[in-house]
């Protein structure tokens, strides 16, 4: 189904920039205009990590993969529980049907690994056991080899901005930085797609980016500060 009237009718988004609609008015919109089919695709970006659909796939794993010597394992073993619920809500995403959403899910997933391996690497911790999925990008770092982009140059095409991310000491500008390297990713994605429910999703996610910046103060800045400082002294997570 085409959404030429909905998209439209739109303001333009812009990277960086104040939204010009709010979410609640543009997910009012979205429920009056999309196909039930193309809800249940905006449902699976607004999934939160604790959902029942994302629980019932860890106990899955859990049981698949018991005393088995795999990434899963390796994922039980190194993350906190609300760290674990985000990358099986990764896992969920890749099985989606819909080409954007499974994408959109890796690029994410790859863009979190390669962080996480740079991080490990500067602090003499052990890559293999941080990384998270099975895909081509983490069964490369989790080779760990000798170069500066783990020899990944093949695989991702904004490789040098994705591990740029990490000389980035403030955590607020950082977020910032990887949403920019989100907002961009989305709209080269669709640049030759036109009308279709992935210009709408598209749209969803980089409002949701706008107005998520919108709305964050340097308090709740500094309360994600200190949830990663404790997260880190207790050796949780990186």
């Amino acid at each position: 189904m085409g959404y030429e009237c909905l998209l439209a009718g739109l303001p333009d988004l812009k990277a960086g920039a104040e939204s010009p609609i709010t979410m609640e008015a543009l997910l009012a919109l979205f429920g009056e205009t999309l196909t039930k089919s193309d809800l249940r695709l905006l449902e699976m970006l607004r999934m939160p990590s604790d959902a029942p659909e994302v629980l019932e796939l860890i106990a899955r794993n859990d049981e698949k993969y018991a005393e088995q010597e795999c990434w899963w394992t390796d994922v039980r073993g190194a993350l906190s529980e609300t760290d674990l619920r985000m990358q099986a809500l990764y896992e969920l995403g890749l099985t989606s049907k819909n080409q954007f959403i499974r994408d959109w899910f890796a690029f994410n997933q790859d863009m979190n690994n390669v962080l996480t391996a740079v991080i490990c690497r500067r602090h003499g911790f052990d890559v293999k056991k941080a990384i998270v999925g099975h895909n081509a990008v983490a069964e490369i770092l989790r080779k760990d080899l000798p170069q500066k982009d783990f020899g990944l140059s093949a695989e991702m095409d904004n490789l040098e901005n994705v591990i740029a991310l990490v000389d980035i000491n403030n955590l607020m500008e950082r977020e910032k930085q990887m949403d920019a390297i989100r907002f961009a990713w989305l709209e080269e994605k669709n640049q030759f797609v036109y009308f279709s429910v992935e210009n709408v999703l598209a749209y969803y996610l980089q409002a949701e980016m706008l107005n998520r910046w919108a709305v964050l103060t340097v308090e709740q800045g500094e309360k994600v500060f200190r949830e990663l400082v404790a997260d880190m002294k207790k050796g949780i997570r990186l």
